[in-house]
C-alpha cells in the first residue's frame, strides 16, 4: 500500500511539474488526466483505424493539443483494433473500433455500440457524386491545388486534401500527408453541418416540427422549455455550455469523460433567453443528435435511418460517423469522411436538398439553413453553417457573399458558394489560424 501511494504521490509531483512548464494552472491537475486519457484513446483509435494513419503519425498529431499527452503510455491492439493509454498511473481508458460505426471509449455498463448490427458500404464506380469516379481533371486548377498543398506544407500547415466541385462535377483534387482520395479524414465541428441535414430530413418526412420544443422531460416547467429545436440549430438555444477546450471545460468533459455526451449537454441551465444571444455548442450539438436518436427509434434505429436516408443517398463511399457509448450520434465532433464525401454534402446544399436522384432535404430548408439569424452578437449563422454574410462585415471579403461553410478545429472547411455553382473542401491538421480568404479566393479566381 505504501508502495502504491508512493507512486501516486510521484505521480501528481511529475503531473504537476508538466502542467507547470506547459503553462496551465494547478486546476488542471483535476480533470487533466481523466481528459488526457479520454482523448489519447479516442483519437489515436479513430486515427489508426478509420483514418489508417500509422502510429507514429497518430501520435504526432495528437501531441499538437497539449505538451500533457506526451506523457501518455499508449498500448495497441491491433488484433482486437483497441487502443489504451494511461497518464502517470492516475487515469486509464480503452477506445475500441467496430467496422462502419468507428471508435468510441469504453465505458462500464454500455454496450449499445457492441449490439448494433452494421452494414459496409460497397464500393461504386459511377460517376461523382453516385460513386468515386472523377472525369479528367481541369490541369491548371490541379496544379494549382498541388502548389497550394506543397506550400501549406512547407510552412507547416499540415494541408492533407484539397478538392474543388465545379457545376457538379469534381474538377481537380490534391493529397499529402499520408491521405488519398480514399482516406476518411477527420471534419471535427463540420459534422454539425450533416447533423443539420439529417434533422431537415425528419422535416421532409413530416417526423419532426423544426419549430417546436424538442421533447425533452427534464425541461418541462422551466425556463429550457422556452426553447424551439429551430433556436438550438442557429446556436441560439441560451444554455449555459463553454466551448473553451481547457481540462474540466464542459465540451472536454462531455466528449473525453462522459459515457453520453447527449445526457451531459442535457443538463445544462439556461443561461438567456432563447434566440436572443449567439452561443457557440458542442453541447447543443449532441442535444440535436439525441432529438435525432429518439425520433427514430433508438439504437438500431438510428443506425438504420441514417444509413438509408442519409449515407446510402449521398452515396458516402469513406465515410464513418461515430456514436457515443451510448449509440447516439456524436453530432459535434466525429464524422470522418473522405474530401469526396465531404464535397457530396456540399454538392446536396447546392442542389437545394437533392442528389444522386433522392430529396433529402426540402429547397426551403436550405433556404432557412443559409440565412442570417437574429441574435445581439453574432448573426452571420444558420443551421449549423457558418455564413458569409450577417454581420456588418464579410466573413470572407474576397469570397461572394453568398457563400457558407462547414467549418471545424484544425481548420478543416467545407465551402459552398452557390453564385459559382462551386464547393471547396480543405482539411489538414493546422495549429492556428489558416489563410481561408486568401487561399479561396485564389482558387476562385483561377475558374
Amino acid at each position: 500500500m505504501k508502495k502504491i501511494l508512493f507512486g501516486l504521490i510521484a505521480s501528481l509531483a511529475l503531473l504537476v511539474g508538466v502542467a507547470s512548464f506547459a503553462g496551465f494552472p494547478p486546476s488542471y491537475l483535476m480533470a487533466a488526466p481523466g481528459v488526457a486519457t479520454g482523448i489519447g484513446s479516442k483519437l489515436l483509435c479513430s486515427a489508426r483505424y478509420v483514418s489508417g494513419f500509422s502510429q507514429q503519425q497518430s501520435f504526432d498529431d495528437l501531441v499538437q493539443y497539449s505538451g500533457i499527452l506526451q506523457g501518455l503510455t499508449v498500448e495497441y491492439d491491433e488484433a482486437q483494433k483497441s487502443v489504451t493509454t494511461s497518464l502517470f498511473g492516475l487515469s486509464k481508458k480503452t477506445a475500441n473500433y467496430i467496422p462502419s460505426i468507428g471508435c468510441a471509449i469504453d465505458f462500464a455498463g454500455f454496450d449499445q455500440r457492441a449490439s448494433l448490427q452494421t452494414e459496409r458500404t460497397p464500393a461504386s464506380d459511377a460517376p461523382w457524386p453516385a460513386g468515386d469516379t472523377v472525369g479528367a481533371a481541369d490541369s491548371g486548377m490541379e496544379g494549382l491545388l498541388e502548389q497550394l498543398l506543397a506550400t501549406d506544407n512547407a510552412a507547416g500547415l499540415n494541408t492533407r486534401a484539397f478538392l474543388v466541385a465545379h457545376r457538379g462535377s469534381v474538377i481537380a483534387e490534391a493529397y499529402g500527408q499520408g491521405a488519398d482520395a480514399d482516406t476518411p479524414l477527420l471534419g471535427w465541428s463540420m459534422a454539425k453541418s450533416l447533423m443539420a441535414i439529417m434533422l431537415a430530413n425528419l422535416e421532409y418526412r413530416g417526423v419532426l416540427d423544426l419549430n417546436a420544443p424538442p421533447e425533452i422531460e427534464s425541461w418541462h416547467g422551466d425556463e429550457r422549455s422556452q426553447i424551439r429545436i429551430s433556436d438550438m440549430l442557429t446556436m441560439t438555444d441560451g444554455l449555459a455550455f463553454s466551448e473553451e477546450y481547457n481540462p474540466g471545460d464542459d465540451v472536454t468533459a462531455m466528449l473525453f469523460t462522459e459515457p453520453s455526451s447527449s445526457e451531459f449537454a442535457m443538463r445544462k441551465a439556461a443561461l438567456h433567453a432563447p434566440g436572443s444571444r449567439f452561443n457557440y455548442s458542442s453541447g447543443t450539438a449532441n442535444l440535436l443528435a439525441r432529438i435525432y436518436f429518439d425520433k427514430v427509434g433508438g439504437n438500431q434505429g438510428n443506425y438504420d435511418t441514417y444509413r438509408e436516408s442519409i449515407h446510402q443517398s449521398l452515396a458516402f463511399q469513406n465515410a464513418i460517423f461515430e456514436v457515443d457509448a451510448s449509440g447516439v450520434f456524436i453530432g459535434s465532433s466525429y464524422l470522418y469522411a473522405s474530401a469526396r464525401d465531404w464535397a457530396r454534402i456540399g454538392q446536396l446544399m447546392l442542389n437545394g436538398g437533392t442528389i444522386n436522384g433522392a430529396r433529402i432535404m426540402t429547397d426551403d430548408w436550405v433556404g432557412r439553413a443559409t440565412t442570417a439569424n437574429t441574435s445581439e452578437n453574432q448573426r452571420a449563422y444558420g443551421y449549423q453553417w457558418w455564413l458569409n454574410q450577417g454581420n456588418e462585415e464579410l466573413r470572407w471579403s474576397d469570397i461572394p457573399a453568398d457563400a457558407y461553410s462547414a467549418q471545424g478545429n484544425r481548420q478543416q472547411y467545407l465551402m459552398v458558394i452557390p453564385s459559382l455553382d462551386l464547393v471547396i473542401v480543405r482539411l489538414g491538421w493546422t495549429a492556428g489560424g489558416y489563410p481561408v480568404n486568401e487561399i479561396f479566393s485564389e482558387i476562385i479566381s483561377s475558374l
